[in-house]
């Protein structure tokens, strides 16, 4: 199979793209029991995920709603409640 000729990505270009819309669930970080971890940033496939100090929060503008930063969560700091539009 031939690779198609000319086609790229401009590279940078996800800032423009915000695809937060496609979310049916957002995180909530509760800020309760964080233990400054860092886990949810690292594990997010969007890199939406950002703060310091136990204060983290995701972009809701890039977060997909995948749920993999509540799910690997050690303290079951971040809980997915339903998108509400």
């Amino acid at each position: 199979m031939a690779k198609p000729v000319g086609i790229y990505v401009k590279p940078g270009s996800s800032k423009e793209n915000k695809t937060g819309s496609w979310r049916t669930e957002r995180p909530i970080f509760k800020h309760d029991t964080c233990t400054d971890c860092r886990i949810c940033v690292m594990v997010c496939p969007d890199g939406a995920v950002f703060g310091s100090n136990y204060i983290y929060d995701p972009d809701y503008d890039y977060c997909k709603g995948c749920g993999i930063c509540a799910q690997e969560c050690p303290v079951d700091d971040i809980e997915m409640v339903p998108e509400v539009r």
